[in-house]
């Protein structure tokens, strides 16, 4: 959560976060589209390439297959605002846990994400995940060469 010691832009840009990572568990993708930038760019935890809010969000949509979904919980552990651009940079760890976010985590790592501040608001530009550890099913993961 935002503290008293932390600039409005990072306070904005932690809330931010945390509100993109509980409409991930909610499963209401139109908030969790509404950070990222349209042409925001992401490398997934395995290494694949994601172009695009639209593929984003694809990723996140249930397909109605087995195994539940994988939900990923994303927590921000520092945050760095250029005091002369609208960009700022984010670091944390994530988890991906299957059917609930409360469920114990079979994947998880860390990230880090380039913000961009437009018409008043920050937005994530680009996302870099890394897997770094997995339990049960998680670790049949199988990460691009």
């Amino acid at each position: 959560m935002p503290s008293s010691s932390q600039s409005p832009d990072e306070s904005a840009i932690r809330l931010a976060r945390l509100t993109q990572t509980q409409a991930i568990a909610k499963g209401d993708l139109d908030v969790v589209v509404a950070y990222w930038t349209p042409d925001v760019t992401m490398r997934r935890a395995m290494g694949q390439p994601v172009e695009g809010a639209a593929a984003g969000r694809k990723i996140l949509e249930p397909t109605g297959v087995a195994p539940s979904p994988i939900l990923y919980q994303r927590k921000s552990t520092s945050v760095e605002v250029s005091p002369n651009w609208p960009l700022a940079y984010e670091e944390g760890t994530w988890s991906g846990h299957i059917g609930s976010a409360d469920a114990k985590p079979i994947v998880g790592g860390r990230y880090a994400a380039q913000w961009v501040k437009r018409d008043g608001k920050w937005l994530i530009r680009s996302e870099v995940f890394v897997a770094l550890t997995c339990a049960d099913a998680g670790c049949k993961s199988v990460a691009v060469p």
